[in-house]
């Protein structure tokens, strides 16, 4: 019998029409999955069970009568609790948010599934407000890692992440600023994706500005081409999204990376130490590029770890999102939290102009690189999942959470598309990513380059 948390949204899509099973079998099998999996994981704030079947119920009696109301029609999906959903609390893991409504709005992304006819099964875990690249909060405790709970899931959309690894959902939207997607997806052995900034709209504005992007976690590149095609569309309230799509993620996934100009950066110019069992694993995933037609050089962008640059925005946007706050309920956030806050608060507007000027500089520079080549691909992280509950490895000697996650902030910073991919496992068997990076506006190209190695590997 076909174990339903196994398939991919596509699959499910697929059965629905057939009339192979029904959206409440398949919501009821990812609950109980999801019940199975809390108590050791800790991937989900809450889950919706009586709502969710409600809404299958709904679906399985439009899939009865061939009239679907959406591309998800039925599809069980999950929500980080970073973006509102009606009728839930959003509480960005921070007992300093009250948990007492109205919440009566949907995020632009939440609102394009329920048009599409998704299944809300719950809302997954992050740390507070987001901030760091591992997930614990002071609300909700410690997620741990699918592949060994004595490791994190990474951060900051890890539950979402592990509740894709674990068959909880095969789609779950994420929040990425500096790497949340593509950590804890590369952490946890599953698909995610970083689209252009205003691809996917943002509403309420992140206090993290333009380095704060919507992106789906799955387990392919078929059911995040998929997810974008559904919540890739603009929307009134956020005046910086993008216009309408060129055309279908879905229908560019076939074009292959045959004749693409494919950068190979090991190690950013040996800026960056990757564990060998890491680099081995992306080394294979290049050369299944090339094996599939794509012209592979190994050449890196010209530029160094923006670093600093990233810190002045990124603890500046953590200043203002608990500025509101009275220093009583600054008491109650993450420790952490509490440390960035200050050092935000303490930069001035000249430091803040100067961080864009480094900003908009290494725009300037992986524009230009992308004139030579189609895609850029690094390691997603170069390591793998460290101990739960930490925000650096321990002996690291690293003081914050960028200093383990040096290839994915830089293209949060130039707004540019990347994506992680699962390519293998270390010795310990814990999951190995490649990131995909593609110039500005050209998801579709990190689209089709993961869809060719899922390909690849199913050969």
């Amino acid at each position: 019998m076909t174990d339903l948390t196994e398939l991919t949204a596509v699959q499910l899509v697929d059965g629905y029409r057939k009339g192979e099973f029904s959206p409440v079998e398949a919501t009821r099998a990812v609950l109980e999955r999801a019940e199975r999996i809390q108590p050791e994981v800790n991937a989900f704030v809450r889950l919706t069970g009586e709502d969710a079947l409600d809404r299958a119920r709904r679906a399985e009696e439009r899939w009865r009568r061939g009239e679907p109301c959406g591309r998800l029609d039925g599809v069980p999906v999950t929500v980080k609790d970073i973006l509102l959903t009606r009728g839930q609390p959003t509480l960005r893991g921070s007992r300093a948010v009250s948990p007492d409504g109205p919440w009566d709005e949907d995020a632009p992304s939440v609102a394009r599934l329920r048009e599409h006819g998704a299944v809300f099964v719950g809302k997954t875990t992050t740390p507070e407000y987001g901030w760091k690249g591992v997930t614990d909060s002071p609300l909700s405790g410690v997620t741990r890692n699918p592949h060994d709970p004595s490791r994190t899931a990474g951060g900051s959309s890890g539950g979402a992440a592990a509740a894709v690894a674990l068959g909880a959902g095969p789609l779950a939207l994420g929040t990425d600023g500096g790497g949340s997607v593509r950590i804890p997806a590369s952490f946890c052995g599953v698909f995610g994706l970083k689209p252009t900034y205003g691809r996917v709209p943002l509403y309420p504005a992140s206090a993290f500005g333009t380095l704060a992007h919507v992106g789906p976690i799955t387990r392919d590149a078929a059911d995040a081409a998929l997810l974008l095609d559904v919540i890739g569309t603009p929307d009134a309230r956020d005046w910086s999204a993008l216009g309408p799509a060129p055309g279908s993620y879905t229908e560019a996934l076939p074009g292959g990376v045959r004749g693409l100009r494919v950068a190979y950066s090991p190690s950013l110019g040996g800026q960056v130490a990757v564990r060998p069992a890491v680099a081995g694993a992306v080394r294979r995933a290049v050369e299944r590029l090339a094996g599939l037609g794509a012209y592979v050089t190994e050449a890196d962008p010209d530029f160094t770890d923006p670093v600093d640059a990233f810190h002045t925005l990124w603890f500046s946007g953590a200043a203002r999102v608990v500025q509101h706050l009275p220093a009583g309920r600054r008491e109650l956030l993450d420790p952490g939290l509490r440390e960035i806050v200050g050092a935000g608060s303490r930069y001035s507007a000249l430091d803040y102009l100067a961080a864009v000027d480094v900003r908009m500089e290494l725009g300037r520079r992986m524009g230009v690189f992308h004139q030579e080549y189609d895609l850029l691909v690094t390691p997603t992280m170069p390591i793998t999942a460290f101990e739960a509950g930490v925000e650096v490895p321990k002996g690291s000697g690293h003081r914050r959470w960028t200093g383990w996650t040096p290839f994915t902030y830089p293209f949060n910073l130039t707004q540019q598309p990347a994506a992680t991919v699962p390519v293998g496992v270390d010795g310990d068997g814990l999951p190995v990513g490649v990131q995909i990076v593609a110039a500005r506006h050209r998801d579709d190209l990190v689209l089709r380059a993961a869809h060719a190695l899922y390909g690849a590997a199913a050969e």
